[in-house]
């Protein structure tokens, strides 16, 4: 849905699908009320070079006041350096040698890289926050993905219920549109299918936003890692339960 759109009053079709994020202008636009629940923080986004020598493992530092995440993307490291919610300006005025040395000093392998941020442009905001439609229909309208639902970076599931939420969408829908009996009735059938799994996760990552995140945040001393991380550490076998769970999610979707 282009941004520029002002009203969805005269848009000539069976069905508005608003799928543009959680900055959503078709659900703005619709009127849909939205349940926030917040968030302790906001994300720098960020690549630097990987190289052999490397670990390979995609991993989360933790360190006084901050918390730092390393995802293997093959050719690239993408990093994610978590800071306390608002704090973005703060950082950026510190100084892109302040941000740098805060890169050596949770991820000291790479520390001769560092200097490849060269400047702001190179490192991304997201503004977190988990939010969620209380309906996400109307009468010839329906929201999906972020635009439903903003997910915390947690876990980093936002984009796998998204495509979950298209599937069940368009198993749910195809029949209905193809004989055009499309009712407001077969919208609610998709918020139901897809409602739990996305309040379930959501829950989790409020449990983790809540009592690790802002807690490491607000901290100046070196924290100890909670238990559950811990345990992970030791035991592979039980790295393959949220291995599952953020890979296939609560409820898999699939093409009917």
């Amino acid at each position: 849905m282009n941004s520029e759109i002002t009203s969805l009053e005269g848009i000539d079709a069976n069905l508005i699908i608003g799928a543009d994020g959680r900055h959503s202008t078709v659900r703005q636009l619709a009127g849909l009320e939205v349940e926030d629940y917040g968030a302790p923080m906001d994300v720098l986004w960020f690549r630097i070079s990987h190289r052999a020598t490397d670990p390979e493992l995609s991993m989360g530092r933790f360190d006084a006041g901050r918390i730092f995440v390393q995802l293997n993307r093959g050719d690239y490291w993408q990093c994610a350096y978590v800071i306390p919610k608002g704090a973005a300006d703060e950082v950026r005025s510190a100084g892109l040698a302040a941000f740098q040395a805060g890169i050596v000093r949770m991820l000291p392998f790479a520390a001769d890289r560092a200097g490849e941020i060269r400047d702001w442009e190179q490192v991304k905001l997201l503004t977190v926050k988990v939010d969620r439609l209380k309906r996400w229909y109307r009468d010839g309208l329906l929201c999906i993905g972020d635009a439903a639902h903003a997910m915390s970076p947690v876990g980093g599931v936002g984009i796998n219920l998204a495509i979950q939420d298209a599937v069940a969408t368009a198993n749910i829908l195809a029949a209905p549109l193809k004989y055009n009996q499309l009712t407001t009735a077969d919208l609610a059938k998709v918020q139901r299918r897809r409602e739990w799994p996305v309040r379930l996760t959501q829950q989790f990552q409020l449990a983790a936003q809540n009592r690790v995140i802002a807690r490491v945040l607000r901290s100046d001393q070196q924290l100890e890692p909670p238990l559950f991380f811990k345990l992970l550490s030791r035991y592979a076998w039980l790295r393959r339960i949220p291995g599952r769970l953020i890979g296939m999610g609560i409820r898999p979707e699939h093409v009917a």
